[in-house]
């Protein structure tokens, strides 16, 4: 009994009520100067529907009205974009108008009913009584009082239901306008993604050279190299807290840009901390880096860091040779080091897998494994 009244406690309930009556005010003062010309009002919403705002106008009512405190509620408040689009918002408006003839046709009739019912059980025979006729007087009417109630809040609760199916059916968003949230949520998690690569190679790199230097500056036992190692301790942490602010910053607001992350411009950067956590680095860097466009200069960065961070977390203080060039219309990143037994194989590893991912994304391509003694990252960007 408790789950059949509670349609009546939902504030939802009397807010669809208001919703399927808010057509019938300028319907019902139309009808009540004229009542033969009722196709008059039904006509004039064609023209109405054909109109893109109106689709919008519609969309911003049903939601506040029929879903509200819905987050999804299948209703779109995008203004028709489609002749398609028009034909359904002039079908809604035209069901919206008929439904609503019966919910205030069900509001005004059956509750007279109940009270001309209770009259007649009472002996007060009204001059008319719509569903009896020519009744006489008599208490058995008192018990069908109750029936035209229980059909109103049927008639109440089920429209409700009906118009709301109807809006999400009518007024939902089109196939453009799903392809188009398909298409905002592919980004979401792609850039989610991309945050987590963010992350793993920023703060990896940061960590992998502080254990690196630390380790190093105990077993020298030399002070002055010591005082270096913490200064690229502290350097490299500096730069991982500007990194993890950068990408909180993505998190907390979406809309931020991208452009203050790091580039290829900033490799000497990155260069140095190398060679400061012990690695015997050389460099060969050829043609304009800062030609290279944001997207491909900011990931072929990050392809930069992790293929460092590899070579000092497995590989230690050893020669490393990276290439940067920049030929044509192509970046070619190359990181190569004496290949030692404690090197990841090429399947493995979030931070190969990362290198591969991100040049995929860019249409490139990577190679990482062995090659002729070496252990190789070897990563082609295209530029355009």
């Amino acid at each position: 009994m408790a789950r059949f009244l509670r349609p009546l406690v939902r504030g939802t309930t009397y807010t669809r009520l208001m919703h399927l009556w808010v057509p019938m005010l300028i319907v019902s003062v139309w009808l009540y100067i004229d009542m033969s010309t009722w196709w008059i009002p039904a006509a004039a919403l064609v023209p109405a529907g054909l109109v893109p705002a109106v689709r919008h106008g519609e969309g911003v009512q049903a939601r506040l009205l029929l879903t509200p405190g819905e987050e999804h509620s299948g209703i779109s408040l995008s203004p028709a974009a489609t002749w398609r689009d028009r034909l359904r918002t002039v079908l809604w408006l035209e069901v919206r108008m008929a439904l609503g003839g019966v919910a205030a046709a069900s509001c005004v009739w059956l509750p007279v009913i109940a009270f001309q019912l209770a009259e007649t059980a009472r002996g007060r025979v009204p001059d008319e009584i719509p569903v009896l006729g020519e009744a006489q007087p008599h208490w058995a009417y008192a018990l069908l009082v109750p029936l035209p109630l229980i059909v109103l809040y049927g008639v109440v609760v089920g429209l409700g239901e009906l118009v709301t199916a109807v809006a999400r059916r009518l007024l939902g968003p089109s196939a453009a306008e799903r392809l188009e949230a398909m298409e905002a949520r592919t980004e979401q998690l792609l850039e989610r993604n991309r945050i987590a690569r963010e992350l793993h190679d920023s703060i990896g790199h940061a960590l992998t050279v502080a254990v690196v230097q630390a380790g190093a500056a105990r077993a020298a036992g030399d002070p002055e190299f010591t005082g270096r190692a913490l200064a690229a301790i502290e350097e490299t942490g500096r730069a991982a807290l500007e990194d993890l602010e950068r990408v909180l910053g993505v998190l907390r607001e979406s809309e931020r840009p991208v452009g203050s992350r790091p580039t290829l411009a900033d490799a000497d950067r990155l260069l140095e901390s190398a060679r400061a956590s012990g690695a015997k680095l050389d460099a060969e860097v050829s043609g304009p880096l800062e030609s290279i466009p944001g997207p491909v200069s900011r990931e072929g960065y990050r392809i930069l860091q992790e293929a460092l961070t590899n070579v000092l977390r497995h590989a230690g203080a050893v020669p490393v040779r990276v290439r940067i060039e920049v030929a044509g219309r192509l970046l070619v990143l190359e990181v190569r080091n004496p290949l030692t037994a404690d090197i990841a194989g090429p399947g493995r590893g979030s931070g190969l897998r990362g290198i591969r991912e991100r040049a995929a994304l860019l249409g490139g391509r990577a190679h990482t494994g062995p090659d002729e003694g070496d252990w190789q990252v070897h990563v082609e960007l295209p530029l355009s």
